[in-house]
């Protein structure tokens, strides 16, 4: 009798599903055991049942072969990543590598060189862009005239400020001096007056006899 091929799905029916369980799951812990007998190989089977329950197998030391399992794996995992990273950055490489080769070319255009295998079209775009670059180079000058000039009129504010508060200064010394040299003056007048007027009283009157004559 031939066995007929069976389709790869989910058995809904619940006794035939854990029939099948374990009919295959003892299959599989014997394919297994001889795999590790025979071939001499390090063999480590793990299954949990729809329920959670655990069936496991191993020829040597489960924890053991776990961890040389996990080992093995983050291994090649980094290997994988390094080699996908150094693929990527080749890949940026090339397109930087690219890019620069374009922007030489295009630079050399501009200088007004290999200009010979540019079409019409072409030339035109290089035409407006040097219209835009003399544009900006042109506003960018402007731009800095302007700030230039508003810093030499604040500096010619500040420095109009200073003068006049300069010459303030030296007018209120001038008043000063002059206050005092004419304090000065008259003091001396006060002095003259008051030494005339001794002399005056020594001199006015009548000439007196002294006795005994």
């Amino acid at each position: 009798m031939v066995r007929g091929k069976v389709q790869m799905k989910r058995i809904e029916n619940a006794s035939s599903r854990q029939v099948t369980f374990s009919k295959r799951r003892n299959g599989l812990l014997k394919k297994a055991y001889e795999l590790s007998v025979l071939c001499d190989a390090e063999v480590a089977l793990i299954i949990f049942s729809q329920k959670g329950r655990l069936y496991e197998f191993s020829s040597s030391n489960m924890q053991k072969t776990v961890q040389r399992y996990l080992e093995v794996t983050r291994e090649r995992n980094t290997g994988i990543e390094y080699e996908h990273r150094t693929q990527h950055l080749r890949h940026e490489a090339a397109v930087m590598a690219k890019r620069i080769e374009l922007l030489e070319n295009c630079h050399r255009k501009l200088l007004g060189h290999n200009l010979g295998s540019c079409s019409l079209e072409e030339l035109q775009e290089i035409d407006n862009q040097l219209e835009r670059s003399l544009n900006n180079i042109r506003s960018r000058k402007a731009q800095l005239y302007k700030e230039e000039i508003e810093k030499l009129q604040t500096k010619e504010k500040r420095l109009l400020e200073e003068n006049e508060r300069l010459s303030e200064k030296m007018g209120l010394k001038q008043r000063n001096e002059a206050s005092a040299e004419k304090g000065k003056e008259i003091g001396s007048c006060s002095q003259s007056t008051e030494s005339s007027e001794v002399v005056t009283e020594l001199f006015i009157g009548p000439p007196t006899t002294r006795n005994g004559s």
